[in-house]
């Protein structure tokens, strides 16, 4: 289902006016401790930091819904090869099956 790109801008203006406010309200530093690695060299803003977490989580979880995606496409891939083949063995017996009724008729 396509959604009609004057739609798209009545959801995305919003959404993008409401994640700049967030990003403006949000300048205070913030130490990141990453847990192997040690705190980070640099204190970026609070609004970055959620940012790119948020970020990060919505890729993760795209490339799931592909992984997932994928399997669904291969098994209706299979599905329609499936389909194919019968619908040749259909033809192939109803078309042998006319053949043979008709050597099997009697003749006048």
């Amino acid at each position: 289902m396509k959604i009609h790109p004057v739609l798209r801008w009545i959801a995305g203006i919003p959404l993008l006016l409401l994640l700049v406010l967030f990003a403006l309200s949000n300048m205070d530093p913030v130490t990141i401790d990453l847990f192997p690695f040690g705190e980070l060299p640099f204190q970026p803003p609070l609004s970055l930091a959620l940012l790119t977490a948020l970020g990060i989580g919505f890729l993760m979880g795209g490339i799931r819904v592909r992984i997932a995606e994928y399997r669904h496409r291969r098994a209706a891939r299979q599905a329609v090869e499936s389909v194919r083949l019968l619908e040749a063995k259909h033809r192939e017996t109803q078309h042998g099956g006319a053949r043979a009724g008709q050597a099997l008729a009697p003749r006048p």
